[in-house]
């Protein structure tokens, strides 16, 4: 494909590339270009937003060009402090090897795992001596990492930064030293940390990589960024139903946006979608239907997506019981909202009282509406609070 033609591709979604004119440079050269993406695994599972990358990756290596997946499994013990208020606690050697491979096992849902080349930055970063550390330190100045907001913020605050925090940027920029890499993908929120690849590469000689920024998927509850701490993500390792189930709670427009950022369809395809909608001639529960499955799909399978579709239906659109419904066992009876937090689901005892307060659960099909009900054994459960969890209680 002729570089014009890649550059509209590319930039589909994307919020800012630092700079197109070096972008198409690059890819007039008729070479395969390095694409690098870091991902420090910080936690055990990821959901759909960190899946807004990886679709874009997916996009240049179907255009042929080389993936370079880093794994920050050394950068994850400092932690990066984009955003942070205060310094990140720092993980366990153990912790970091359990969430690397989770990693590798979900990302290749979706990228093809002979095309890409999958690195970890302990492999250079852990072999780097003093020496190397403080050449390192001599690439840039405090003044310029004061820049930073959220450093800026700390510092006027009055707040602690460690030292080691001012490493991260640096050693991230020293990932793209070291890959050779053309162009760096990451988050808008990423933008300080993917400017510091280009700034380092150059004063260790090489060409500055393009920077291309992606925005945050905003989650379900269609306010905050997905994330696992807002309660408000899709899990890419979730169950088939459940995922489809989560995508259908989001509104209606919101999808468009997932649209845009997650589904594999062309632009000019989902204004098509987007217009239909407007006249009238496609229902928005029919669109959103269509990317539940593709997205389910993606990681499941498209008879588990039917399925799912399927199973949807009967829950939600006639009101039947889900065709599995997962049971939890305890020795004796007790408060409903204690029960209810040790099931899991639920964020914390507060959503689920406010749940019962709003009369969204319900026991053996009865609104229970008094935060302090108790369930009393022995005996069979069978509770629903909000629209998608179920749960068949059984005490003593």
């Amino acid at each position: 494909m002729n570089p014009a033609d890649q550059l509209k591709i590319l930039k589909r979604g994307a919020v800012e590339v630092i700079s197109e004119e070096e972008l198409l440079e690059k890819l007039k050269r008729g070479k395969p270009l390095k694409v690098k993406a870091g991902f420090d695994p910080t936690a055990p599972d990821l959901h759909l937003g960190h899946t807004v990358l990886l679709q874009k990756l997916k996009q240049f290596q179907d255009l042929g060009h080389e993936i370079q997946f880093v794994i920050g499994d050394y950068t994850a013990r400092i932690g990066d402090p984009t955003g942070r208020s205060e310094t990140r606690p720092r993980l366990s050697e153990e912790e970091i090897r359990k969430n690397v491979k989770t990693y590798e096992e979900q990302v290749f849902k979706i990228l093809d795992p002979k095309k890409t080349k999958t690195c970890f930055n302990s492999t250079w970063l852990a072999k780097m001596s003093a020496a190397d550390f403080i050449d390192l330190t001599s690439k840039h100045t405090v003044a310029r990492m004061l820049e930073r907001n959220d450093f800026e913020k700390r510092f006027k605050g009055g707040e602690d930064i460690s030292v080691v925090e001012f490493l991260y940027p640096l050693l991230q920029a020293y990932d793209s030293v070291q890959l050779h890499s053309d162009i760096e993908l990451g988050g808008t929120d990423q933008k300080f940390n993917l400017l510091m690849g280009r700034t380092i590469q150059k004063r260790y000689g090489q060409e500055s990589q393009v920077v291309m920024t992606l925005p945050l998927l905003v989650g379900t509850d269609g306010i905050q960024k997905m994330s696992k701490s807002y309660g408000n993500f899709i899990g890419i390792a979730e169950p088939a139903n459940t995922m489809f189930g989560k995508v259908m709670s989001i509104s209606d427009e919101l999808m468009w946006s997932y649209y845009e950022l997650l589904s594999d369809k062309k632009i000019d395809e989902i204004e098509t979608l987007k217009k239909s909608v407007t006249s009238g001639t496609l229902h928005p529960k029919q669109a959103k239907i269509d990317l539940g499955k593709e997205i389910t799909a993606r990681f499941h399978g498209a008879k588990a997506a039917g399925e799912a579709a399927d199973e949807f239906e009967n829950v939600y659109a006639k009101k039947k019981l889900p065709s599995v419904i997962p049971e939890s066992r305890f020795p004796k009876s007790g408060p409903l909202v204690e029960i209810l937090e040790k099931c899991g689901g639920f964020k914390s005892k507060s959503e689920i009282r406010r749940l019962i307060e709003q009369g969204g659960v319900k026991v053996n099909d009865q609104k229970v509406s008094d935060i302090n009900h108790q369930l009393k054994g022995p005996g069979e459960y069978l509770v629903q609070a909000g629209k998608h969890w179920h749960n068949k209680i059984i005490l003593g």
